[in-house]
């Protein structure tokens, strides 16, 4: 086993040795710094590839690489030009590096270290920025990708193949050290992590500056989650940044640019009344790789049972009076039925049946069929569309799948959740942010069902239509919008906006921004006064986000015009990507050390760097990709983004391995149903419960007790109701956020029964369950 994470299956040296990243964090603004140290140990020169994922949503704006005392600063330039310049250097005996984005995901780059002689180290260092999103509980959650799973390419697509030396996360051969400083004008309350840490450490008494450490050791099997949690958060801010002394003044670089964070509130009356209508389009991923453990150990259960279960809550805290159909797919794809339905009890249980016996087993991940059969079918009138995206992400047409969204969001809203580590944040962001709905990512030790329901929450809050901002600024200011128009408000997320400021103003001058938009028929507004005046020690971090903001927008445009259209698209891009150091997809990263005097001699090997992925180690615990058996030498798997591979999904399922059915099957590994689970399946669909011994059972008592204590002048469905709300307040109240809306479906169907005897059945229902809940906590 000497060694082992040594060398690749070929028994070729991995040149890779460490990476090391810098994580700083300023209000809600990361900037991410990573060192990667390269050793040939070889008697030949080297050019080594790595192919590894970066967040979708990053800004890339500075690649350097130092070899002994010479540092070379990479520049950005047309992609074709970057090859050409690169090959060239290659060709000539000359160090050079390359760093580029596939144009089919923004969230997989390429980088290649060329021409690296025998015995020589080099370390090439790049950076990026980003926003951390906004999670439920308002924390910040930043996430550093170390997982790249194969991505499935459906057959006949197009796009250039991009090659990937992969290896199981346990064997990857290089180590990881990774260290945060966290700032924010608010104190620091708490920085939590899917991964181990060492203690928070603070750096001021204020506690508004922190440091914290991933623990050594990291195994590479899993994406490194931070969730960052500030005392009195989310308060709207304004940004200005001057702009950069060198560059033209007008240009994006040259003049200042503000960042506006906004957070709307909207009045109780109107959020307390959720929809009581909708056409609720539920698509779940069924590919193989579905099957693998949402966590990676061996007690967890599947991404596909724990997306069973999900639905099942989801459906049943559906409203009545709504319309909804479920699609699944793989390499192909089913609905349930032929159009959506409307929400009864009598489909419902059709629905329920079906979901149940969902598996993995339906190939590899095209999604972009199905939703191409979603947005063909006719919307219903006044059932305003909600679609909910359930997959781990593992497409290689991202673009194609987020322009389609796209094309259709005047007409729908969608709602995404990326399951299990290493699922793609450019597809499950992109999906939201061009649908007009939500992300969430379930990873680690994530519950899907609450972070599902707070998105279904969401889909009931009244769509917030009309949205417009309005500048009132000084007479000499003009503003130009770098974002998007906003599409979506939702209560307690952020919305972002950024804006070049062109002209002349004093740094005593205010500037005020106006979000004018309707809500349920009400006009609403938010406002946010500002100064003028450039913040300090931001460098260009907030020009480089705008600049980002603007080139994925004309991007995601690209594919909408024909011929010259495009080219006139591409052409912007290139030049706002130079102009701004950010990378794009028509661009790349270029440095070449043209100070080595002596050419380097001999022939180039290429030394693919192998990247962790979870296809060998998260499968159920009786497949047949044990690791038990593992090689001394990296037991490598290449694989392409391309139609070459045609089902990464079914590696493990065509060999011979047991299915996630047989593995339920199996008596001594299947896990007991977990009690609220167990009590909400039995809810109808109108809201009710029925006295039965399942009932009683998931109560945690007899029949005989339960009929008993039941009031006689009370009908069997209002006791079973009520018995029903009770357990869920006295003994779940700590997962409120996922029975919440079925808990007020319940309450109204009481409501209407208008029953007598309430307060006697919630003292009796007490009593037998042993709580003391009130009759006004439930709502009645």
């Amino acid at each position: 086993m000497e060694c082992c994470g040594l060398l690749t299956a070929e028994k070729e040296p991995v040149p890779l040795k460490s990476i090391e990243v810098e994580l700083e964090v300023r209000d809600h603004v990361a900037t991410v710094v990573s060192t990667l140290n390269y050793e040939n140990k070889e008697d030949k020169p080297l050019e080594a590839v790595f192919v590894f994922p970066l967040p979708g949503d990053a800004a890339v704006c500075h690649f350097s690489a130092q070899i002994g005392q010479t540092q070379i600063i990479a520049v950005v330039k047309e992609k074709q030009q970057a090859h050409e310049e690169y090959d060239d250097a290659l060709s000539s005996g000359q160090q050079a590096f390359l760093l580029e984005e596939s144009e089919q995901s923004p969230d997989i780059f390429t980088l290649s270290v060329g021409s690296l002689p025998p015995g020589e180290s080099a370390s090439v260092r790049l950076e990026y920025v980003t926003e951390l999103a906004v999670q439920a509980d308002d924390g910040l959650r930043f996430c550093l990708p170390a997982v790249l799973n194969p991505r499935y390419q459906p057959q006949g697509s197009g796009g250039a193949s991009v090659q990937v030396t992969s290896v199981p996360a346990s064997l990857v051969p290089y180590s990881l050290s990774f260290s945060v400083r966290v700032s924010s004008p608010r104190p620091v309350s708490k920085v939590e992590s899917s991964s181990s840490l060492e203690p928070l450490q603070y750096v001021n008494t204020e506690q508004t500056q922190a440091t914290v450490k991933l623990a050594a050791g990291h195994k590479f099997d899993r994406d490194v989650e931070l969730l960052i949690y500030y005392k009195d958060a989310h308060q709207p801010t304004a940004v200005v940044e001057a702009g950069q002394a060198s560059a033209e003044p007008g240009s994006l670089m040259g003049d200042p640019v503000v960042m506006l964070s906004l957070y709307p509130e909207f009045p109780q009356s109107v959020m307390s009344s959720l929809a009581s209508c909708g056409e609720f389009v539920l698509l779940l991923d069924r590919s193989g790789s579905m099957s693998f453990l949402m966590s990676g150990g061996k007690q967890t259960e599947t991404r596909i049972a724990s997306a069973r279960d999900t639905l099942m809550l989801l459906l049943k805290s559906l409203p009545m009076g709504c319309y909804f159909n479920i699609y699944s797919f793989g390499s192909s794809f089913q609905h349930i039925f032929p159009k959506s339905v409307e929400y009864s009890e009598k489909s419902l249980e059709e629905a329920l049946k079906i979901v149940q016996a969902m598996q993995a087993d339906l190939g590899g991940t095209e999604i972009l069929e199905p939703l191409k059969h979603i947005y063909s079918q006719p919307c219903i009138p006044n059932q305003p569309r909600q679609l909910f995206v359930f997959t781990d992400g593992e497409v290689f047409n991202t673009n194609e799948v987020i322009n389609l969204v796209k094309k259709n969001s005047d007409f729908h809203r969608c709602f995404s959740f990326g399951i299990g580590e290493g699922a793609s944040s450019a597809l499950i962001n992109g999906l939201a942010k061009e649908g007009g709905g939500h992300a969430q990512f379930i990873t680690g030790s994530d519950r899907m069902q609450p972070k599902v329901m707070q998105s279904l929450k969401f889909s009931l809050q009244p769509a917030v239509k009309d949205i417009s901002v309005k500048w009132d600024l000084p007479k000499k200011l003009s503003v130009t919008l770098l974002s998007p128009p906003i599409t979506a408000i939702f209560q307690g997320q952020r919305s972002l906006i950024y804006a070049q400021l062109s002209g002349q103003s004093s740094n005593a001058a205010e500037g005020c921004v106006t979000v004018k938009y309707s809500l349920a028929g009400h006009p609403s507004e938010n406002k946010l006064h500002f100064t003028l005046k450039p913040a300090e020690d931001t460098g260009l971090t907030v020009h480089k986000l705008g600049a980002r903001t603007l080139i994925r927008s004309l991007e995601m445009d690209k594919g909408d015009g024909e011929g010259q259209c495009d080219e006139g698209v591409k052409e912007k891009v290139v030049e706002l990507s130079v102009q701004s150091g950010v990378s794009s997809s028509f661009t790349a990263f270029i440095a070449v050390n043209k100070g080595n005097n002596e050419p380097i001699q001999g022939p180039l090997m290429r030394r693919n760097i192998p990247t962790p992925n979870l296809l060998c180690m998260s499968v159920p615990p009786m497949a047949c990709y044990s690791m038990a058996s593992a090689p001394a030498v990296l037991d490598c798997q290449s694989w392409q983004f391309s139609s070459k591979l045609e089902r990464v999904d079914d590696m493990f399922l065509d060999e011979g391995c047991s299915s996630e059915e047989d593995e339920v099957n199996a008596p001594k590994q299947q896990p007991p149903r977990d009690p609220l689970l167990q009590l909400i399946s039995l809810q109808k669909a109108s809201g009710c419960w029925v006295l039965d011994t399942a009932l009683a059972a998931a109560v945690g008592k007899t029949s005989e007790e339960v009929e008993n204590t039941k009031p006689s002048a009370v009908k069997q469905e209002v006791w079973a109701t009520i018995l029903a709300l009770i357990w869920l307040h006295g003994f779940k109240m700590d997962a409120k956020e996922e029975w919440e809306l079925l808990a007020m479906k319940a309450v109204s169907w009481l409501r209407a029964q208008k029953a007598p005897c309430v307060a006697e059945c919630v003292v009796a229902a007490n009593t037998l369950l042993g709580f003391s809940v009130k009759t006004d906590i439930l709502g009645l």
